[in-house]
């Protein structure tokens, strides 16, 4: 039985090489980008106004004052949308704009249109009074100021999410160069598993299943239902293993028939593959049994879940997630900190996944709270839960103020 940390640096070791493909940018959502992306445009593209108003050249009011007052003359109306005002400026003129027109040349500051003065009046206006000194650079929109052509706008690794699509829409880039999707084969095990709603109370319904394929899209994989695998059925599960290294399925995933009992077939059939890596039991709760091989001289990996719930929703986590971010190219992923609420005791050398709650506190504090029913088969801490508490190994007691790291149940950390 190995350590955490040195299964999660046996994962590393075996990643898996995922192939490139070019996509459209509005189907990117949830991929990783392959390459470093730039924009090659600046954003705004010209100088714009940031408010509706009338544009002029702030020298034009340096003398300027209540007792003093010039009109300017109106020359017309810039829109967004609009094609650039053409008409040569002369000095005391004015074009009235809307936000998001492009300023005409010579003009560089915006006033207001609630600040205007018309003449002779507003509904014949033929020219704006000003009697004060503008400054320059009034509600502008200066070009590039948001982005300069060839920033680094996303980088290589990133997971891309709905700001990215609204990110590259913007900058006018079509398509995107992003890692394929790992495929995922998973396989319920056991007698007992039934997809059967109505059950005897010998039967276990299959949800580990649904959950699996419930977590495709958060945690970056296509899934595959491969059914449910009987008691009988070492054979034909070393037939799919076959069939998996000529096909498109990354990766197999099988939840049950891995701990030490007679029909705990998988760790057997597994192991009569050729295999480049190999690691079956970790120092975890829970989760013990959970295996890992990677398939000698293919890009191709089998994981083995334990089958209660929890047990194979906490190895999913902190075992097939992270193997996919390292195989995606994605930096590992960081905890959040919080303060535990409650005292709780393990064994010192194992690492434990905690079905807990975070709150915030009043003055802006996380709080965790460690919950009732911890055991792999207790699905209703799981439900009352919204993160998984990570307590190392290495120490046996953690008390109420500790600092522990936590993970987001059903999504990546990574988001934010």
């Amino acid at each position: 039985m190995i350590s955490y940390k040195n299964s999660l640096y046996q994962l590393k070791k075996s990643r898996l090489k995922i192939d490139d493909e070019i996509i459209k940018n509005n189907n990117c959502l949830n991929r990783v980008s392959s390459i470093n992306v730039f924009t090659k445009m600046n954003n705004p593209a010209e100088d714009n106004a940031a408010f509706d108003g009338f544009a002029i050249n702030s020298d034009d009011t340096k003398y300027l004052n209540s007792k003093k007052s010039k009109l300017f003359k109106i020359l017309g109306i810039v829109a967004a949308g609009d094609r650039p005002f053409k008409k040569k400026i002369k000095k005391f003129e004015t074009v009235e704009i809307m936000t998001g027109g492009v300023i005409p040349k010579g003009l560089n500051t915006i006033i207001p249109i609630e600040q205007i003065i018309f003449y002779p009046n507003k509904k014949n206006p033929r020219s704006i009074l000003i009697d004060k000194k503008i400054k320059k650079f009034q509600h502008v929109r200066f070009k590039g100021s948001d982005f300069k052509r060839n920033d680094l706008i996303i980088k290589k690794g990133t997971i891309l999410n709905p700001s990215h699509i609204l990110l590259l829409k913007t900058l006018g880039i079509k398509s995107i160069k992003v890692k394929k999707t790992p495929n995922i084969l998973f396989f319920s095990t056991g007698n007992e598993i039934t997809d059967k709603s109505r059950i005897s109370n010998w039967q276990v319904r299959n949800s580990n299943s649904h959950y699996v394929n419930s977590l495709s899209k958060s945690f970056l994989y296509n899934y595959k239902d491969g059914g449910i695998l009987r008691d009988k059925d070492a054979n034909l599960f070393s037939q799919k293993i076959k069939k998996m290294l000529n096909s498109k399925i990354d990766i197999i995933v099988t939840s049950g028939a891995v701990s030490a009992g007679k029909f705990d077939y998988i760790p057997d059939v597994v192991k009569k593959f050729k295999l480049s890596n190999y690691f079956k039991g970790v120092a975890i709760r829970p989760g013990k049994p959970i295996l890992f091989a990677k398939i000698k001289g293919k890009q191709k990996a089998i994981f083995g879940l334990p089958g209660n719930p929890i047990s194979s929703a906490a190895c999913l986590r902190f075992f097939v997630y992270p193997y996919l971010l390292e195989s995606l190219g994605i930096k590992k992923e960081k905890s959040f900190k919080g303060i535990l609420k409650n005292d709780f005791i393990k064994k010192v050398n194992f690492t434990r996944f905690i079905k807990s709650k975070i709150n915030t506190t009043k003055n802006g504090k996380i709080e965790v709270e460690i919950l009732k029913g911890q055991e792999s088969f207790r699905i209703k801490s799981f439900n009352k839960s919204n993160i998984w508490t990570l307590l190392p190994s290495g120490k046996s007691k953690f008390k109420k103020g500790n600092v522990v790291d936590c993970f987001f149940l059903n999504y990546s950390n990574k988001i934010f």
